[in-house]
C-alpha cells in the first residue's frame, strides 16, 4: 500500500499536469479562436467575402484538423509513444503557424497559415484526453475533463481581448504574431515537465495492455450505440456553438455599431464567463448525477440547450447591445454545460487503449461538421439572404441558429437512456 506522502505527491502530480494541459489548450483555443475577432478587418484590408469568411475561420482549419487527428491518436494509443512530446511538438508547430497568419498578403496565403494551425492543433486533445484518463479515477474524469475543457471558453475569451484590443491598436497582422510565438516557449516547457504514466508502469515491470487491432477499435467506437447517439449531439453542438460565436462578433459589430476592440472585450468577457462556468458546472454536475444513476450524467447538457434556445432568440432581438450581452450570459451559459459530460462518456464507452482514438473520432465530426461547416454554413446563408435583409442578414441568420439548438438536446436525452448498459462496461 503507498504511503500517505506518496499519494499526496501523486495528486501534487496530477493536479500539475492537469494545469499544464489547461495551460496548452488555452493556447489551443486562444490561437484557433483570435481569427474570429480579427475577421472583420482582415476581411476589408484583403477584400473578403463573407464565404470567404466563413471558408478562411472555419473549413479550412477544420479539414485538416480533423483528417490529420485520426492517425494521430493511433500513434497516441501505442503504448511506447510519449503523448508529453507528442503534446509539445503540436503546440510548437500551431503557435508557429499562427504567427505566420500575420505575414500573409492575400487570402490563399492567409488559407495556407490556417491549414498550418489545424495541422499542429490536430496532436492536442486526443493526446491530452487519453492521458488524463489514465491519470484519473473514473468517478472524477468528468471533472477532470471538464478542468481541461475550460481551456475552450479561457482560450476563446482571451482571444477576443486580446486579438480586440491588438487589433484597435497595432493590426491584425501584429495580433497573430504577438499570440502566436509565446506558445513556441511553452512547448519546451511541455517537454520539460509532464511525463507519461504508461512509461512509469513499464519501467516497474508491468506490461501494459497490448495495441489494440484497428480493426477492433472502429468497431467498438461505431458499435456503440450511446456513442453513435453522442457523436449526433456533440457535432451538431459545435456546428452551432462555432458558428454562432464566429458570426455574432460580426453582429455586434454590424447591427449594434460596436468596433473588434470593443465587441473582444464586452462579448468575449460575457461569452468567456458564461463558458467557464458552465463548463465547469457542468463536468461537477455530471459527477454528481452520475453517480447515483449513470444516464444522469448527460441529463444537464440535454436540460441546458433545451432552456437556452428562446432565451437565445430574446438575446439577438434585444434592440441594444448591453441587453444582448446581459440576455445571451444564460444561453451561452447552459449550451456550455456538454463539454465534461460529453468527453467523459466517450472515455468511458471504450478500452482505455482506444482511448485517443475515441476522442479522435469525436473532434473528427465535431470539428468537421461544426467548426468547418459552421462558420462556413453561417456566412453562405447570410450572403444569400443579403439583398432581402441587407447588412441585418446576420442577425437573421442567428434567429434560426438559436431554434436549432433543440436538435442536440434530443440526441443528448437519447444517448442519456443508454448509459446505464454502456458506460464504464470496457475499463
Amino acid at each position: 500500500m503507498a504511503s500517505v506522502p506518496a499519494e499526496a505527491a501523486g495528486r501534487r502530480g496530477v493536479t500539475a499536469t492537469l494545469w499544464i494541459l489547461l495551460i496548452v489548450y488555452i493556447f489551443n483555443f486562444l490561437d484557433r479562436q483570435i481569427v474570429n475577432i480579427l475577421a472583420e478587418p482582415i476581411a476589408r484590408d484583403l477584400q473578403l467575402s463573407d464565404t470567404q469568411i466563413g471558408l478562411m475561420t472555419g473549413l479550412a482549419f477544420a479539414l485538416f484538423y480533423t483528417v490529420l487527428g485520426l492517425p494521430i491518436a493511433r500513434y497516441a494509443d501505442r503504448p511506447g509513444t510519449s503523448r508529453p512530446r507528442l503534446i509539445a511538438l503540436a503546440l510548437a508547430v500551431w503557435s508557429a503557424m499562427t504567427a505566420l497568419c500575420g505575414l500573409a498578403q492575400n487570402f490563399i496565403q492567409l488559407l495556407l497559415a490556417r491549414i498550418g494551425v489545424g495541422v499542429g492543433e490536430a496532436g492536442c486533445t486526443p493526446a491530452a484526453h487519453s492521458l488524463i484518463s489514465d491519470l484519473v479515477p473514473k468517478e472524477r474524469r468528468s471533472s477532470a475533463l471538464a478542468f481541461y475543457a475550460l481551456g475552450i471558453p479561457i482560450g476563446s475569451l482571451l482571444g477576443m481581448i486580446i486579438g480586440g484590443l491588438l487589433a484597435d491598436t497595432i493590426g491584425w497582422r501584429q495580433a497573430f504574431i504577438v499570440v502566436g510565438l509565446p506558445g513556441v516557449f511553452l512547448a519546451i516547457i511541455v517537454l520539460m515537465v509532464l511525463k507519461d504514466p504508461r512509461h512509469r508502469v513499464q519501467e516497474n515491470g508491468t506490461t501494459p495492455p497490448p495495441r489494440m487491432a484497428m480493426g477492433t477499435t472502429l468497431k467498438a467506437i461505431f458499435g456503440s450505440r450511446a456513442l453513435m447517439l453522442l457523436l449526433a449531439a456533440a457535432s451538431f453542438a459545435a456546428f452551432l456553438s462555432y458558428g454562432k460565436t464566429t458570426w455574432a462578433t460580426i453582429f455586434f459589430q454590424r447591427t449594434h455599431d460596436l468596433s473588434p476592440g470593443e465587441v473582444g472585450l464586452y462579448f468575449g468577457i460575457v461569452n468567456g464567463i458564461a463558458g467557464i462556468l458552465g463548463t465547469w458546472f457542468g463536468g461537477k454536475i455530471a459527477d454528481r448525477w452520475g453517480a447515483t444513476n449513470r444516464r444522469h450524467v448527460l441529463t444537464a447538457p440535454a436540460l441546458g440547450m433545451l432552456i437556452a434556445a428562446p432565451l437565445a432568440w430574446v438575446g439577438y432581438n434585444a434592440a441594444d447591445w448591453r441587453a444582448a450581452l446581459f440576455i445571451l450570459f444564460v444561453p451561452t451559459l447552459l449550451n456550455s454545460l456538454y463539454y465534461g459530460p460529453t468527453y467523459s462518456a466517450v472515455q468511458g464507452l471504450v478500452a482505455p487503449q482506444a482511448r485517443a482514438m475515441a476522442a479522435a473520432v469525436l473532434l473528427f465530426f465535431q470539428n468537421l461538421i461544426g467548426l468547418g461547416l459552421g462558420p462556413l454554413a453561417f456566412g453562405m446563408l447570410s450572403d444569400a439572404i443579403k439583398p432581402t435583409f441587407g447588412e441585418d442578414s446576420v442577425q437573421w441568420v442567428l434567429y434560426f441558429a438559436a431554434f436549432l439548438g433543440l436538435i442536440p438536446a434530443l440526441f443528448f436525452w437519447r444517448c442519456s437512456l443508454r448509459l446505464d448498459a454502456e458506460l464504464d462496461r470496457q475499463t
